[in-house]
């Protein structure tokens, strides 16, 4: 297709209109600023948020009030950038970094624009996803795939800026024996992540049997199946200590339970760290007192910040593998987009379900 034809070319998306809904139609594209880009996409993956929208049309405290264009982990190729823009080019293969902080307030100009109240980030309500032919966004947050990184990779930068972020914020190293608390597709980016920030040795726990069958197949030292039951977190700690064969530096709850929280809490070590990745529950009940009599600190985290370099390095230098975490493939037809979001609702075997547009 050439560029002059894209006039006549109507831009559809999948847009959420009601619960369980979803429907492709037109979606009208803004026009281009200066340093914007348009982009024509070609990978997106499903996020356990875009899942929440689709089945509650609600996620924590985003409510839905009107229909959405779905979609946040995205690449594509760049179709036409603005005249001031100076990063990409036509033709360039990207990953987009899907929100846009407003750049001006205090958090902003602190660097944590990952904070910025002000925040319009893809398919979070009232802000239109990337589940398209085609989007406009600001150029400065594509960056450019290097030739050996696929788009699916490239969209997969998304859910693994989670773990670098968190890896950063924990500040994981050579010395640090790392815990991790559910082993769905938030915990296995985590534990990429720490093992490329050269953690030694990386323990992962979940109730369930095939993830942590996934998790060891990717690299973990060792797994521990737990139960959902809070009485036995005590013995299931003992058992996490001596899988780790050392003491337990660093904890990462990418479930975000009364429970994973309560177990990373009392198995790390006096002076270690807790970090809360995962949002299972909106309010937790925790035994902090005894934790914190150890001098435990728990540090949490939301979404990131300057993390897109970093994830294409590693994925340029095979220091992290995402290919085996995309599970499930599907195109951009009506009939498989609510395919699609039904299998990566029904969870199961599934990690990551990819569309490829």
């Amino acid at each position: 297709m050439s560029h002059e034809g894209h006039e006549e070319e109507e831009n559809m998306a999948a847009w959420l209109v009601s619960i369980n809904t979803l429907k492709i139609q037109p979606f009208k594209l803004p026009p281009l600023g200066p340093h914007d880009a348009r982009i024509r996409i070609k990978a997106v993956g499903i996020c356990g948020s875009d899942v929440h929208y689709f089945k509650k049309m609600r996620n924590a405290h985003y409510v839905m009030k009107e229909p959405m264009v779905m979609g946040h982990e995205c690449a594509g190729i760049i179709e036409e950038v603005g005249s001031e823009v100076k990063n990409v080019v036509p033709g360039d293969l990207v990953a987009i970094e899907p929100g846009i902080s407003c750049s001006h307030c205090d958090l902003c100009k602190q660097g944590r624009y990952n904070l910025c109240p002000n925040m319009k980030f893809f398919a979070s309500p009232p802000v239109h996803g990337s589940l398209a032919n085609q989007i406009v966004h600001p150029a400065n947050l594509c960056f450019k795939l290097p030739d050996n990184v696929s788009l699916e990779e490239g969209a997969m930068c998304e859910p693994l800026s989670v773990g670098v972020h968190a890896c950063r914020r924990a500040n994981i190293g050579p010395e640090t024996n790392v815990l991790i608390m559910g082993a769905g597709p938030i915990g296995l980016v985590t534990m990429l992540s720490a093992r490329a920030f050269g953690a030694p040795r990386i323990i992962i726990v979940d109730v369930d049997e095939h993830r942590l069958s996934v998790a060891e197949s990717l690299g973990a030292d060792e797994t521990v199946k737990v139960s959902a039951k809070i009485e036995e977190v005590s013995e299931e700690v003992v058992e996490i200590q001596k899988a780790m064969r050392s003491r337990v530096d660093v904890s990462f709850d990418c479930a975000g339970f009364d429970k994973t929280m309560t177990t990373a809490l009392s198995a790390t070590r006096a002076g270690g760290k807790v970090c809360l990745v995962g949002m299972a529950q909106a309010q937790m009940t925790v035994p902090l007192t005894p934790a914190a009599a150890r001098e435990v600190d728990v540090i949490g985290i939301f979404r990131y910040k300057n993390t897109w370099p970093l994830c294409l390095e590693f994925l340029r230098s095979g220091k992290i593998d995402v290919k085996p975490l995309i599970t499930h493939r599907f195109r951009f037809s009506q009939k498989e987009v609510e395919e699609a979001f039904e299998t990566s609702a029904r969870g199961g075997n599934t990690i990551k379900v990819m569309f490829n547009l």
